[in-house]
């Protein structure tokens, strides 16, 4: 189940936010820890014991730590292996399988498992409360319904943002709903499912049908009208994703941190993932660089320590030689602005390092949402003119459908919506407190009659 559906949204939604909402602070995380059960086993059923078992393994490591303080470290190690070897076994044992057989030319079967939903997400929000367990910032759980509500709460289960246990511990315990935040809750959602409905489904359109084309062939406008496309595609489908969990949260009393801050905006790489997908950058950022050793032990083990960071990032995404690529181009592009490149990006006219990040960002989602490495460099290749044309009629045609799409998305990127709201007064104004409610309700509406009328309705992030 997609939150953007009308299953989810007439149906699941009402009755889990009852539930949760109307019961005593005693049963609303008995209530939560069930309602994101029959959420995950809505779509997974049979992998719902992945689920469970890594929520009994982080449960009982943080209780063992707890009573056998001096051996802490050990159940630390032992819960991290545990909780890496299920990620692995279900998520890379193919792509072990595949690179193996091809440089031994070898023939191991492969099992070929189903990827449960959401696994890279869950795994991670279990290892930060070991972790944050281990390093003493967070008190151990110890009933186990209410530690299982944190880990299987439905609105950030399947695609984050990856919330780390003390950022809702205190919440866990204790939290009031009020109708103002539940409001607020409703339009922040109402608004992430617009940008996943009706702006990532209809450019997606676009680059599901470039996607499938012959690559050797390809003009260059045409390669260039996917990728962007893509580009933003990907931005509002995710983005609005996290925005529908952000909105859910404080509909059930939790505030879950920002996952995106208008990151086609930056003006260097580094300051694109420090808007991008913020929750697992400052998951790597605190779990592996930091005790890596950061910036501190000279220049070239900050190098190291940035690359092993970003190799992680990549892998994390997918099992594929194309997702390493992608981590490794975004790890290379981000140590040369640290070893000094960021000095000149802040000396050129902003245009013009906007223009590098972009460029830099979109060949990266080359590589990110291409099937294989050839095809990957079969694409780029036709985007700089190697399918021997610049446009034909089908380009012109294609850049018809795609630029009202795209005019939209630009648009609605670029924070240009904030800064009519605050040229009203700020979202606190009178105006713009009469607006919303009229506003949220228009969207909805546009978002249902969407969702009733067309098939095509993709969640890119449930592959991670």
């Amino acid at each position: 189940m997609v939150f953007s559906s009308v299953e989810f949204l007439f149906y699941f939604l009402p009755i889990a936010l009852l539930l949760c909402c109307a019961v005593p602070m005693k049963f609303k995380n008995p209530m939560l820890a069930l309602t994101g059960l029959v959420f995950y086993a809505w779509g997974e059923p049979i992998y719902v014991v992945v689920l469970i078992i890594t929520a009994i393994i982080n449960y009982v490591s943080g209780l063992l730590m707890s009573k056998y303080v001096e051996k802490r470290k050990v159940v630390l190690i032992i819960s991290i292996v545990l909780n890496l070897a299920i990620l692995f076994i279900f998520k890379y044992t193919s792509f072990a399988i595949t690179t193996i057989n091809s440089v031994f030319n070898i023939s191991i079967p492969d099992p070929d498992l189903p990827l449960p939903i959401g696994i890279s997400f869950f795994t991670f929000q279990s290892m930060s409360y070991i972790i944050d367990v281990y390093r003493g910032t967070s008190k151990p759980q110890r009933n186990f319904v209410n530690f299982f509500a944190y880990i299987a709460m439905f609105p950030q289960i399947v695609a984050g943002p990856i919330v780390k246990y003390q950022d809702v511990e205190e919440s866990l315990n204790q939290r009031t709903v009020s109708l103002s935040k539940f409001s607020e809750g409703v339009t922040i959602f109402v608004i992430g499912l617009a940008k996943k409905v009706l702006l990532a489904n209809n450019i997606g359109t676009i680059w599901t049908e470039i996607k499938a084309m012959d690559y050797s062939e390809m003009p260059v406008l045409t390669a260039w009208i996917g990728i962007i496309s893509f580009t933003f595609q990907i931005y509002f489908d995710f983005s609005g994703y996290s925005d529908m969990a952000i909105g859910l949260g404080k509909m059930l009393g939790f505030d879950f941190m920002e996952n995106f801050n208008l990151p086609y905006l930056s003006k260097s790489v580094s300051e694109f993932w420090r808007r991008w997908h913020i929750s697992l950058g400052s998951w790597f950022r605190e779990y592996v660089y930091f005790p890596l050793g950061g910036s501190r032990g000279g220049t070239l083990k900050t190098v190291r320590n940035l690359l092993v960071v970003w190799l992680l990032t990549g892998l994390w995404h997918g099992a594929s030689w194309n997702f390493v690529l992608w981590g490794l181009w975004f790890g290379i592009l981000i140590v040369i602005e640290h070893l000094g490149f960021s000095k000149v990006l802040k000396k050129l006219p902003k245009p013009v390092s906007w223009l590098y990040t972009m460029l830099a960002v979109v060949i990266g989602w080359v590589f990110f949402e291409t099937d294989s490495l050839a095809l990957g460099v079969q694409y780029l290749g036709a985007m700089f003119g190697a399918g021997g044309t610049i446009l034909n009629s089908q380009s012109s045609a294609l850049l018809a459908e795609a630029a009202i799409p795209l005019a939209l998305c630009l648009f609605f990127s670029s924070g240009a919506t904030g800064n009519y709201i605050s040229r009203l007064g700020g979202k606190d104004s009178k105006v713009v407190m009469a607006i919303t409610p009229v506003a949220t309700a228009a969207l909805l509406i546009a978002c249902t009659a969407y969702l009733v009328n067309s098939s095509y309705n993709p969640f890119l992030y449930f592959n991670f």
